[in-house]
């Protein structure tokens, strides 16, 4: 090894190895607050009511829902998702599917399945999106339309969604998504308490993969049988359970998961809508609320409710996986530049320095910080310039907060919601929780600063997201 170094290497090799340290420390604190915090919200949360004391309670004064499906080369699954999402128990509510220009026979599935005919409805063009074709109907349903658009991507479809809807509440989901029966019931709950200050609410996003579905439904919920969709069980734990239960419960959620998310018309449509062409689609929606809400110096929520839970499938190979992380990283990236006014900025309160900062720590610098970690920190003290010591009380905090906060998620999931009903599969993930810290979260952060790259190269593309099909093989 060489011993003997300039002063230069040397500050530089130190400053490098700070810069690591504060990132990495900065992010364990935050992770630990948020622990602290969503314990203490779970605790202090009533106990979950029955779906039929829901609807005893807020059946005859629940607000209408439209519910927006985009959808796009979904051919394969879309009939038995509109079933799913028709048969869902909630009193007033209309499933409006957004056939966004797509290439297969998504459209004539729909036609041949309902029955469809064309139909003409009066909308505001609130909002701008691609050209609308054609509004369908069935006789067979009257809470079934479909807009036939020409292709303008998620966003767009989302947009001529909500020009079409009538309802005061939306709710936004994927098309290969399954809803839980009461979900909707769930989710409304916060608008119905709390009608003047509620704008959004997000629920749980739980992981499908390996569970059995029948007929649109989760009927047994088991764990995936494949390593890889296992470790996202615990990230997805980590993402909702912990992360946005804290941010929620200080009025700081800075995202409503586009999988399953609900907001208020009139205010989706002041701000102008979901941003057309954005990677993070449903983050910049949020953000956008935010300093809208801010800027009118209007009081105002957006709740994350852990109970209205969406079933969705997760990657199961490296590559989408690695696709779809990428993209993210661009999503967060995009979205933080976009709004970079807002970080620290009194103006914006707790959301300008708490959620803003969360975005600069964990999105921006995060991934960075990590990756850099991983390579010089080994590399440093191959050559010398920094002590074995060094290196091993470094490892050791990097792997002993990761399995913390893992195997803690879990341990708040048990105590408060209890959603697997075996012992064996608590077990299988408190495993899973300690070994995705060796090589799996190493992995995620290599992918993320690939999505860095993108980002500052402009790369816009999705790239094709294949997966298996919650009921059977498909590509989306």
């Amino acid at each position: 090894m060489i011993a003997d170094w300039s002063h230069e290497v040397v500050l530089a090799a130190t400053i490098l190895s700070w810069f690591i340290i504060g990132a990495g420390l900065a992010q364990t604190t935050i992770y630990l607050l948020q622990l602290v915090v969503a314990g203490y919200a779970l605790s202090n949360r009533p106990p979950v009511a029955r779906s039929a004391l829901l609807w005893q309670r807020y059946g005859d004064v629940a607000p209408p829902i439209a519910l927006l499906v985009p959808a796009y080369n979904e051919a394969l699954n879309v009939v038995e998702s509109v079933h799913s999402m028709l048969a869902l128990e909630y009193p007033n509510f209309e499933v409006v599917v957004i056939n966004d220009g797509s290439k297969d026979d998504t459209l004539q599935r729909l036609i041949d399945a309902f029955r469809l005919v064309k139909f003409q409805r009066p909308y505001e063009e609130a909002l701008a999106h691609q050209p609308i074709r054609g509004l369908y109907s069935s006789p067979m349903t009257e809470r079934l339309f479909v807009v036939d658009k020409e292709n303008g991507g998620k966003a767009d479809a989302q947009n001529a969604g909500i020009n079409v809807c009538r309802a005061p509440l939306f709710c936004v989901i994927d098309g290969d998504s399954i809803l839980e029966p009461d979900a909707l019931m769930r989710a409304a709950q916060p608008f119905i308490d709390d009608p003047e200050r509620t704008i959004a609410v997000g629920g749980t996003i739980r992981i499908a993969n390996g569970s059995k579905i029948e007929a649109g439904r989760v009927r047994e919920i088991h764990l995936p049988r494949r390593l890889l969709p296992l470790f996202q069980v615990v990230e997805y734990l980590r993402a909702f359970l912990m992360a946005r239960l804290a941010w929620s419960s200080i009025n700081t959620l800075m995202l409503v998961s586009g999988a399953f998310g609900m907001f208020r018309r009139a205010e989706v449509v002041a701000v102008g809508g979901f941003t057309k062409g954005s990677m993070g689609e449903d983050l910049d929606l949020v953000i956008k609320l935010h300093r809208h809400m801010r800027d009118k110096k209007r009081k105002y929520r957006i709740q994350f409710i852990p109970e209205p839970v969406c079933w969705t499938e997760a990657p199961e190979t490296l590559s989408v996986l690695a696709r779809q992380r990428s993209r993210w990283q661009r999503g967060a990236l995009e979205c933080f530049f976009r709004y970079r006014s807002m970080l620290f900025n009194p103006r914006y309160g707790r959301v300008g320095f708490l959620g803003f900062g969360h975005i600069l720590i964990v999105d921006v610098l995060g991934p960075v910080a990590e990756v850099l970690g991983y390579i010089l920190i080994p590399a440093f003290w191959l050559l010398g310039i920094l002590s074995a010591e060094y290196l091993l009380a470094f490892t050791a905090l990097i792997f002993t907060y990761g399995v913390c906060v893992s195997v803690c998620s879990l341990i708040l999931e048990e105590a408060e919601l209890q959603r697997f009903p075996r012992a064996r599969d608590l077990a299988v993930l408190t495993v899973a929780a300690v070994i995705e810290n060796f090589g799996y979260r190493q992995l995620n952060n290599f992918w993320r600063v690939k999505g860095w790259w993108q980002f500052l190269r402009g790369n816009q593309g999705w790239g094709e997201m294949t997966r298996t099909g919650l009921g059977g093989a498909g590509k989306k």
